[in-house]
């Protein structure tokens, strides 16, 4: 699998000269290029310059200018992951997740955290830090049904393995271990091992109930 390349945002340069240090010293990351916030076409030149797979932005210690910036980017064939300092969640997780970013996470993410997520993201998965998804994707409290658990948490999958993540995106689309196996082009023997991987890494004892937890977890959308 080739490195992700990784566009950093971040208007504190040295919040980009860290971000960079802490993805480079994670396998499967490269750093395509780094830039400042700014207006929309800035962005699509960086994006265009840089041709990233996705884009980390840091949106700073206050949030709401650069949750502007993200708003008016919206370039949906780039995947964004905000970073989002403690103090603001409750207040900005649903403005950026309304402004286009589809993982959120916490600026105190470390460096395997982050590699994690960014990858599921890669993968098109919507990933919500712990801190994050305590507020649920829309920024509100867990709703009692409907995707969000009364009482539970969600918390990111750290220990699923980028095949297992692959794995858990075609159990979502309904697929049996013939069909993942010949999508992957792996055994069907490997694909059932996979998936009894993922089933005790989420807790749970069926297919059915994985694709829930998953997209409990913020994983997977349906």
């Amino acid at each position: 699998m080739a490195d992700l390349r990784i566009l950093i945002v971040a208007d504190d340069p040295l919040a980009r000269t860290g971000l960079a240090a802490l993805l480079e010293a994670q396998p499967g990351c490269a750093i395509a290029g780094q830039t400042p916030s700014g207006p929309a076409d800035h962005l699509s030149g960086a994006v265009e310059t840089y041709q990233p797979d996705l884009v980390l932005w840091d949106l700073g210690w206050n949030p709401e200018p650069a949750v502007e910036h993200l708003a008016a980017f919206r370039l949906g064939r780039v995947p964004v992951a905000a970073l989002l300092p403690g103090a603001a969640l409750a207040a900005q997780a649903s403005a950026a997740w309304s402004a286009g970013a589809r993982a959120l996470l916490s600026r105190n993410s470390d460096g395997p955290h982050l590699a994690a997520a960014l990858l599921a993201l890669a993968q098109g998965f919507s990933v919500l830090d712990p801190e994050v998804a305590a507020f649920g994707p829309g920024g509100q409290s867990p709703a009692p049904e409907g995707g969000w658990q009364a009482g539970e948490v969600p918390a990111l999958a750290e220990d699923l393995t980028p095949r297992e993540l692959e794995v858990l995106r075609l159990l979502a689309e309904g697929l049996p271990n013939k069909a993942i196996a010949h999508r992957l082009g792996i055994s069907e023997h490997t694909a059932k091992f996979h998936v009894n991987a993922i089933l005790g890494k989420l807790g749970v004892q069926s297919r059915t109930e994985a694709v829930v937890r998953a997209t409990r977890l913020g994983l997977v959308l349906l």
